[in-house]
Parts: structure tokens; sequence; C-alpha cells
């Protein structure tokens, strides 16, 4: 998988990545639109603005997200893969799920929206809520990784 150069110390190795994927594999489609995932998960209730969650995300009752942003750079990456490969491997990602894969599909609007959030991450990641958790060395390690993916993105 293209992605697993971001996929594993910051990006996809968070609860909420767990839940993302459980999420994703809920859904039992071959292709999702990120404003459906934006609806169901709460997203769409931050009106783009990722630095602090302030309400509860999640999808069902018992699947909270915690931090925003982590959910946003896990789409990105997700979103990355589906660019350079038209779908994301779930089995490979999760185990214990046989042949699921997962296209995700955006608007121009959602990607440069997507992009213009990683840059804001990469520019000011100390002030974003994940911060009451990681040490800002990691914080500023994650916002060096978000620049990277978001240049990719753009490409």
């Amino acid at each position: 998988m293209y992605m697993e150069k971001y996929w594993g110390d910051y990006i996809g190795a968070t609860d909420d990545s767990l839940t993302l994927l459980e999420y994703l594999v809920s859904k039992k489609k071959t292709e999702i639109s990120l404003s459906e995932i934006f609806a169901e998960t709460g997203l769409d209730k931050l009106n783009w603005d990722f630095r602090d969650t302030g309400l509860e995300l999640g999808y069902g009752e018992k699947y909270p997200f915690y931090y925003a942003i982590d959910l946003v750079t896990d789409l990105a990456a997700l979103m990355l893969e589906c660019k350079i490969n038209g779908g994301v491997s779930l089995t490979q990602l999760l185990n214990g799920t046989e042949g699921l894969a997962v296209r995700i599909t955006s608007t121009q609007e959602e990607k440069a929206a997507i992009r213009k959030a990683l840059l804001d991450f990469a520019e000011n990641p100390l002030a974003y809520d994940l911060n009451e958790m990681v040490p800002d060395d990691d914080m500023r390690e994650m916002a060096q990784v978000c620049e990277k993916l978001c240049k990719e993105l753009s490409e």
C-alpha cells in the first residue's frame, strides 16, 4: 500500500484510526463519499475547523472519535491511497476482514478543504486540542508528516 509511508506513528495509529476503519467496514460499501463520512461522524458540524473538537464525534452510540484532527489526517491518508491506487484495502489495515476494500470519493472543494486543514495543522500544531495528549515535539513531527501528505494530495 502506498500510504504505508504515512500510516503508522502519527497517522493511523490511534484509537480514532481504529474506530474510523471499523466505521468504514460497517458501511459495507465499496465506495463512500467524504461528505457522507463527515455527516455520519459529526465532522460536518465543525465547519472545517478541527483545532478544538468541542463536541462529541462518532458513529453509533458506542464508537466515539476523540480528536477531529486525528480523523482528518487519517482520512487524508486514505484519500491519498485512493488517489494512487483507486481504493484502500481494509483487509491490509485490519486483521480479520477478508476482501474488504473501499474507495473514498470527494469533490474538488472537499479536497481543497482537507489540504487547507492539513496545512493549518502543519503551521499551527500546538493550537490543536490533540496537544492535550501528545508532547510538543511529537506534535511538531506530526505536523511535518501532514505537510508532506498535503503536498502529495496536491500533486
